[in-house]
């Protein structure tokens, strides 16, 4: 319904809708255990219709005109093994750049090798592996800014503080997950949410408008968190906002598609000025895709 309603307003002379503007996919995971099995000793094995493979991700954006994706390395099923994702970059024509979970001890040399295969930058997830595997993270944020690659950091609650000295001090590129997950009902003021107000103000931050699954606690379309939403998206604006699907919605509460998370991307950006910035302009610049 939603899909047809827009399609009848853009061939009526309205205004182009975000189903046929261009698209950057910007945090996606892909799954193939037949032909990429899993870690004997990850913690999760996604099964079943949490599987997604390049072939079928390829699929998703030629019928959503997406041209590019973002693979960012699951800690679920691959853990640090990116051999998935970096055989998809180098068989992809320029269609995937990747964020690897690289180790906190991992040399220059090695990260630069990661970043000639297409890897942009560094997953950093506290959510899944705990603030205290991140207590001696400085060495490799400073190899990232170094290479002029990304700290990926997915956070909840009050995770970003820990993270801000290094942030704030050395001069690294960050992208921040699933924008930041807030807490539904959440102050404004709690501590984690100014620190990340705050990262908007460096002028090296982006934050992807995506995920919202993993932080609300209604269904689609997330109601309860549409506030905070809006305050982060005025913080960053438009030109430090990038727009990902989290396909193959992994763990979801509920049943997630594509097209209604669209949809939703098209409430919270009205202007299509500011939808080219946040779909196309805005992560080609950062990613360097088409370059």
């Amino acid at each position: 319904m939603i899909r047809a309603r827009l399609f009848a307003r853009t061939i009526g002379g309205g205004n182009m809708s975000i189903f046929d503007e261009p698209k950057i996919d910007c945090h996606t995971h892909i799954f193939d255990p037949v032909n990429f099995p899993y870690g004997e000793s990850v913690a999760y094995r996604p099964a079943g219709q949490e599987l997604g493979t390049v072939a079928q991700l390829r699929q998703v954006m030629e019928t959503y005109g997406v041209h590019h994706a973002l693979l960012v390395q699951p800690n679920s099923g691959y853990g640090p093994d990116n051999s998935y994702i970096l055989d998809a970059i180098r068989h992809g024509e320029g269609r995937f750049k990747g964020i690897a979970i690289i180790p906190n001890d991992v040399s220059l040399d090695d990260l630069r090798k990661l970043k000639d295969q297409g890897i942009v930058g560094a997953a950093i997830n506290p959510t899944f592996d705990g603030l205290d595997h991140y207590r001696n993270a400085r060495a490799l944020i400073e190899k990232l800014a170094e290479l002029d690659m990304f700290a990926n950091i997915q956070v909840q609650d009050d995770d970003l503080l820990m993270f801000m000295p290094w942030l704030e001090e050395i001069p690294v590129n960050i992208l921040i997950d699933h924008c930041g997950r807030p807490t539904p009902g959440d102050s404004l003021d709690r501590p984690g949410f100014r620190a990340l107000l705050n990262l908007a103000g460096t002028g090296r931050a982006s934050i992807k408008i995506s995920g919202y699954a993993k932080f609300s606690h209604q269904p689609y379309p997330f109601e309860d968190v549409r506030h905070q939403l809006q305050v982060l998206i005025d913080a960053f604006t438009p030109h430090n906002c990038i727009w990902a699907s989290d396909w193959p919605f992994l763990r979801a509460p509920q049943r997630q598609d594509y097209g209604p998370l669209m949809a939703l991307t098209e409430q919270l950006f009205p202007s299509e000025s500011d939808r080219r910035a946040v779909l196309w302009d805005t992560p080609r610049r950062l990613l360097g895709f088409g370059h």
